[in-house]
C-alpha cells in the first residue's frame, strides 16, 4: 500500500521491503522515484509531515536534473509548479542596491536557457527546494510499490551477510523495524547512516558566515528600475549579499554575507532594508540599524518606504564536507550523508539526484538479476569523485562573495564614480565560474569505473564553465535534437540502449547476448539521422543513467562488455 506523502503515517510500518531508503528529502524522493518507476519495493522513512516554505535552501535545479526529470516524465510538472518561468529571466544582476545601480550581469546563468539548445535535452530552472520536494513526493504516491512513511525517524541500523535491519521511531516515540535487503541512508548530516557505517566526514567549513532570510515585501518589486533576475547581488561597503524573488507576488529570500549571529544580534529587517537601498539611502546610512537593538526601518531605502515582514531566518556556514568512504556492505550514503556542498553555484541539491540516480539504476539491475553484485561496487568509484570536484569548484567561489568586491563606495556620480564601477564590474568577471558552469554540471565522467569499459581514448579534461561534450566511456552521451523534433534521449529504453549510427555496423551480435542474460536491452537505429561521426563509434552502449558505457563495432565480445558493464565477471 502507498501512503499519502501528505499525511502522517497511521500504522505499523510494512515488516520487509527491497530497499529501505532513510529520509525524503530530494536524495530520498529522487531514488523512491527511479526505484518505484523500474517496479522495485522501496520504503521512504522522512520525519518531516509537511515542507516549509519558509526555509526554502536550494534554488537551482540544474540542467542535469531536469533531463532526469524529464526521463521520469516530471519535468512538466515541475515547470509547472515552478514560481519564475524561465522565460521570466535568465539573468544574475550586480548592483550598489536593489534599488541602486546595475553593475554587471551574468546572461543564462545557471543554465537557463529560454529557447531549445544543441547540447542539452532540458535547460535549469530556478525553484525553490520545497516546490521540487512536492513534485517528488507526489510522483512517490503514485508508485504502487513505493511506500511513504511521514513522521517517522531512522534511528539505528545494523546487517549482516542477508539484509539490513533499521529501527524506526515515530512521533509518539514507539518504535519497530524495518527489515531490507538494502538501505539507502538519505538522512543528511545529522542522520544515523554514516556513523552506522563507520564512515566520517573530512574537510572543512567557509571561514565567513552568513545569513539566509524569507521576507514579504508587497509592492517592492514596481519600484525595481533594474530588469528582472533571478540573483541580483548586492555590493556595498555597508552590507553585502545576495536576494532574488520566491514568486511574481511578494516573497523574496536574502543572504547577507558576513553576518554572524554568534557574535550579535543583527536585526533581518534593517539588514534586508541595506539590502533594498544600500547606498541610495535618505542620509541616515545604508548600514544603520544593522546591529543589536537597531531601530526597526531605520535604513528606509528611497524609493520603497513600504512593509519588511521577516518570516524566517537561518544562520549557517559553508560546508566542504566529504565521506571517507560512500558504503558498508548493503548500506549506501547517497546525498547529504556522503557529502555537504557549499551553496555557491548551486550543485549541492543537484549532486545529491545524481548520487540517487546512480545508486537505484544499479540497485533495481541487481534486485532484478540482469546485473551482478559488482557492479554495485561502481557506485563509490562513480559519484565520490564527482563530490569532491564539485566541492572544490563551488569552494573556490568561497573567496569571491560579494564582500570582496565592496571595500569602497560604488554610489554617486560623475567620472570617479563611474570610474570605480566600472574597475568593480570588470573585477566580478571573476565570478563567472559561480554561473556559467555547464562543464561541470554536464562534462562530469566516469571514466575510471570498474562498469565502463575503457577504449583507451583521452579523458575529456575539466572544464568546468565550458560543457565539451564527449563520447568516451563514462561520460554523458552527448545530446542531439532529432530530425523529428525528439531528444535523443527521449529514445533510450529504461535498461541499456544500443545506438546504431552506421548502416555498416551490426547490433545483433550484443543484443543476443543481452538478451541471453535477461538484460532489458534497447536498440535505436540512428542510421537516417545527421550523426555520423559525432560519438566516434558506429555502435554506442548507454547506460540507464544517459551515461557511455562503451563504444565500438558489431564484431566485439558482446559478452565481455556486458559483463563488465553489468559487474557480472
Amino acid at each position: 500500500m502507498t501512503r499519502s506523502p501528505a499525511s502522517p503515517a497511521s500504522a505499523s510500518p510494512a515488516p520487509t521491503t527491497q530497499v529501505l531508503i532513510a529520509g525524503g528529502g530530494p536524495a530520498g524522493l529522487a531514488a523512491a522515484v527511479e526505484l518505484g518507476r523500474r517496479g522495485i519495493r522501496a520504503c521512504v522513512v522522512e520525519p518531516r509531515l509537511t515542507l516549509d516554505d519558509d526555509r526554502p535552501r536550494a534554488k537551482t535545479t540544474s540542467i542535469r536534473t531536469m533531463e532526469h526529470l524529464r526521463r521520469w516524465g516530471l519535468a512538466d510538472r515541475l515547470r509547472a509548479a515552478a514560481p519564475l518561468p524561465v522565460a521570466w529571466s535568465q539573468d544574475v544582476i550586480f548592483c550598489t542596491a536593489l534599488l541602486g545601480t546595475e553593475l554587471t550581469r551574468f546572461r543564462n546563468a545557471f543554465g537557463l536557457y529560454a529557447d531549445r539548445d544543441e547540447r542539452m535535452a532540458e535547460s535549469g530552472q530556478q525553484v525553490p527546494q520545497p516546490v521540487v520536494e512536492r513534485v517528488l513526493r507526489k510522483a512517490v504516491a503514485e508508485l504502487p510499490c513505493v511506500t511513504f512513511l511521514t513522521g517517522h525517524t531512522v534511528t539505528a541500523i545494523d546487517q549482516d551477510a542477508r539484509s539490513v535491519r533499521a529501527t524506526v521511531a515515530d512521533r509518539g516515540g514507539s518504535t519497530s523495524v524495518i527489515e531490507a535487503e538494502y538501505l539507502l541512508g538519505c538522512d543528511g548530516a545529522g542522520g544515523v547512516s554514516r556513523q552506522a557505517i563507520g564512515a566520517s566526514y573530512t574537510g572543512s567549513s567557509g571561514e565567513r558566515p552568513n545569513l539566509s532570510i524569507v521576507f514579504r515585501a508587497p509592492g517592492l518589486d514596481r519600484r525595481i528600475t533594474m530588469d528582472p533576475a533571478v540573483q541580483y547581488w548586492v555590493v556595498s561597503p555597508e552590507v553585502s549579499g545576495l536576494m532574488g524573488r520566491l514568486d511574481l507576488q511578494d516573497r523574496w529570500w536574502a543572504i547577507v554575507q558576513r553576518v554572524d549571529v554568534r557574535t550579535g544580534a543583527p536585526d533581518p529587517e534593517a539588514l534586508v532594508r541595506s539590502l533594498i537601498g544600500a547606498g541610495t539611502g535618505t542620509g541616515t546610512g545604508a548600514g544603520a540599524g544593522i546591529g543589536a537593538g537597531a531601530a526597526t526601518g531605520a535604513a528606509t531605502a528611497a524609493g520603497y518606504d513600504g512593509p519588511v515582514r521577516v518570516v524566517g531566518t537561518d544562520p549557517w556556514v559553508a560546508r566542504m564536507l566529504l565521506a571517507d568512504r560512500y558504503r558498508s556492505g548493503r548500506v549506501f550514503l547517497v546525498g547529504d550523508a556522503a557529502h555537504l556542498n557549499p551553496p555557491w553555484g548551486g550543485h549541492g541539491f543537484n549532486t545529491c539526484v545524481g548520487d540517487a540516480v546512480n545508486i537505484g539504476w544499479k540497485l533495481a539491475a541487481v534486485l532484478q538479476g540482469w546485473g551482478g553484485r559488482e557492479l554495485l561496487d561502481s557506485y563509490e568509484a562513480e559519484r565520490r569523485p564527482v563530490a569532491a570536484q564539485t566541492i572544490a569548484d563551488s569552494a573556490a567561489q568561497e573567496k569571491l562573495l560579494a564582500p570582496s568586491f565592496a571595500g569602497r563606495p560604488l554610489t554617486g556620480t560623475g567620472p570617479e564614480a563611474e570610474r570605480r564601477r566600472a574597475e568593480t564590474a570588470a573585477a566580478l568577471r571573476a565570478k563567472d565560474g559561480e554561473f556559467h558552469s555547464e562543464g561541470l554540471v554536464l562534462g562530469y565522467h566516469y571514466a575510471g569505473s570498474p562498469a565502463v569499459v575503457d577504449d583507451g581514448s583521452p579523458v575529456p579534461p575539466h572544464t568546468p564553465q565550458a560543457y565539451r561534450g564527449s563520447a568516451r566511456p563514462g561520460a554523458r552521451l552527448p545530446h542531439a535534437w532529432l530530425r523529428d523534433g525528439r531528444s535523443l534521449f527521449d529514445r533510450l529504453g529504461e535498461g541499456l540502449t544500443l545506438l546504431r549510427l552506421s548502416a555498416c555496423a551490426d547490433p545483433a551480435a550484443l543484443e543476443r547476448q543481452a538478451r541471453a542474460r535477461g538484460v532489458p536491452f534497447t536498440v535505436v537505429d540512428l542510421t537516417e539521422e545527421p550523426l555520423s561521426g559525432r560519438y566516434g563509434a558506429p555502435l554506442v552502449l548507454v547506460r540507464p543513467d544517459q551515461h557511455v558505457a562503451w563504444r565500438g563495432t558489431g564484431d566485439a565480445d558482446g559478452g565481455r562488455i556486458l559483463d563488465v558493464v553489468l559487474g557480472r565477471s
